[in-house]
């Protein structure tokens, strides 16, 4: 049976959304990553963060949009929404890095669940304890062992497993998932060298201090687009 004409017209409207509301996503996020870019080039300071959170939440909301088409992803939403919350105490309040870490594991969980499913349920759980314990010993014996520095190992070792193993997932969103954790990570090694200048060249340190964002926003974005379902003559990017 063919459909009538107003069943006809919704999906038209239906699938002319499904365009434009990836291209509206991009557009914005382009904008908030140049104007915050301009910011922490020509003035420095935590006056862009505000324009870098509101990147977060625009993710946010993309993700979960896309995770209610038919056959989008939905782990992606609730990973990002974790990250929204930790991203309150580490970029906007400047506190709680504890609990703010803890938080980004329980975004790596979702993303390691989502990589395991995508994989054929390779977990990779060998890697991720010896990482973990070769990080935690490694700590004790140069006497910088505590709460948060073992937390943000072990949080570093699992997210390092996550990008390792989503390099062999197959389908455009899986790439786009796993580049976006690759660049997400990037920013974190920026965020390392960051708070730890003296172990680097000045430039370099310079260049972390740029570079946190730099690579992070886009990760985020090409982590959103991750949770739309799989590309089906251009619907979607």
């Amino acid at each position: 049976m063919q459909p009538g004409g107003k069943q006809r017209r919704r999906i038209r409207v239906h699938q002319s959304s499904r365009r434009f509301v990836p291209a509206l996503f991009l557009i914005l996020e382009t904008g908030l990553y140049l104007a915050f870019l301009v910011w922490d080039l020509r003035v420095g300071g935590a006056g862009s963060n505000g324009i870098k959170y509101l990147g977060i939440l625009l993710c946010l909301v993309f993700a979960l949009w896309a995770g209610a088409q038919p056959g989008g992803e939905h782990l992606t939403g609730l990973a990002l929404a974790v990250t929204a919350v930790s991203d309150v105490f580490l970029l906007l309040l400047d506190r709680n890095y504890l609990f703010g870490v803890g938080l980004f594991c329980l975004v790596q969980l979702c993303y390691g669940i989502r990589i395991f499913h995508a994989n054929g349920g390779k977990s990779w759980w060998g890697l991720r304890l010896g990482l973990s314990g070769v990080a935690l010993v490694s700590l004790r014996v140069l006497g910088l062992l505590n709460r948060l520095n073992g937390l943000a190992l072990v949080y570093f070792s699992n997210f390092l497993c996550n990008v390792l193993s989503s390099l062999g997932c197959r389908g455009v969103r899986a790439r786009q998932l796993s580049f976006g954790l690759s660049l997400f990570l990037c920013c974190d090694l920026c965020v390392g060298i960051f708070q730890n200048p003296a172990l680097v060249p000045s430039a370099l340190a310079e260049f972390a201090r740029i570079g946190m964002w730099l690579f992070y926003l886009p990760g985020q974005v090409l982590i959103a687009l991750s949770a739309l379902p799989e590309p089906t003559g251009g619907v979607f990017p």
